[in-house]
């Protein structure tokens, strides 16, 4: 099942797509808001994330993730329409 929203097409709804092709922003997804479709764009082109936690992983890294999640808590609590939600499950 693929939706197609607004010329991009989505594998189904709040499941997130790499967007390469877009000039700021990584990833998109597709939610649906009271009954509406909504498309969230998230997360810095290029930026280099501490990613999916890591046995072993770097002070650096776990200070990056930390850091992250402390700064944007209020907005990653507002759940599945915040972009700030998205960022923290996909690419922290």
């Amino acid at each position: 099942m693929s939706i197609e929203y607004r010329g991009e097409t989505f594998s189904g709804y709040n499941k997130p797509k790499r967007t390469s092709g877009h000039p700021k922003k990584s990833h998109a997804v597709l939610i649906k808001d009271g009954g509406k479709d909504r498309m969230i764009r998230f997360g810095e082109q290029g930026a280099s994330t501490a990613g999916k936690p890591k046995e072993g992983e770097s002070d650096k890294m776990e200070a990056k993730r930390k850091s992250f999640k402390a700064r944007h808590g209020k907005n990653i609590a507002k759940g599945k329409t915040s972009a700030a939600y998205w960022a923290d499950k996909t690419k922290w």
